[in-house]
């Protein structure tokens, strides 16, 4: 949805505060299918969000210019796309996670999640497969729940400074929740479809494009 925000124009302060939004929701219901079909894994998760929430508040009340905003987001994105095009090969045996390296990486995704408003699961999930510290399917399922804590930490930050909803957010929510279901289930009892992810990938291109152009 950042993607289609930047298509469409929106503000970056808008689309900021309506992702950390629509993440709390669209994310929750992913964590629940991967949970339900027992992807889920505490000891894999914990270690990231200790330092991961504080520092997503942190992110969300620093003041960013709108240039920098588009560049930073237009970076995500295209980290999005790597992670789609490019499937990892699921592996049988997992490493034991590192406690110290999870701080770091989880204060320094928190930080940009609180920043973007993009939940960080996005750079947390190919960071965890390219450290084989997860097997696919437990990672976005703790990525799905890490986008979610994040958020609300973010969301709190916001409200902290005032912030009020758009009246736009309605829209945005009906398309996210809808989207967000088909993809949780499809993602956690299914194989991705190849189309749909090339499809995806063309639409987050172009929005890279326009964030780097305007």
């Amino acid at each position: 949805y950042l993607a289609l925000m930047a298509l469409f124009g929106t503000s970056p302060t808008l689309m900021k505060s309506s992702a950390l939004i629509l993440n709390v929701f669209v994310s929750l219901i992913a964590f629940i299918q991967y949970y339900r079909a027992g992807h889920f894994r505490w000891n894999l998760f914990w270690p990231f969000v200790i330092t991961s929430i504080p520092l997503s508040y942190i992110g969300a009340t620093l003041p960013i210019t709108d240039s920098l905003y588009k560049k930073l987001l237009a970076v995500a994105l295209a980290i999005a796309i790597a992670r789609m095009l490019f499937q990892p090969v699921d592996k049988k045996e997992t490493k034991p996670v590192v406690l110290w390296l999870c701080l770091v990486i989880g204060a320094a995704i928190g930080l940009l999640s609180g920043m973007l408003g993009i939940g960080g699961g996005i750079i947390l999930s190919p960071v965890i497969l390219l450290l084989g510290w997860g097997r696919v399917k437990e990672t976005a399922a703790v990525s799905a729940l890490f986008i979610f804590v994040n958020s609300m930490s973010g969301l709190y930050g916001l409200f902290q400074k005032g912030f009020v909803p758009n009246t736009q957010l309605s829209t945005w929510l009906i398309a996210a929740l809808i989207g967000g279901t088909l993809g949780a289930y499809q993602g956690s009892f299914k194989f991705n479809l190849q189309t749909l992810r090339y499809i995806l990938a063309s639409v987050l291109l172009i929005a890279v494009a326009k964030l780097y152009l305007t």
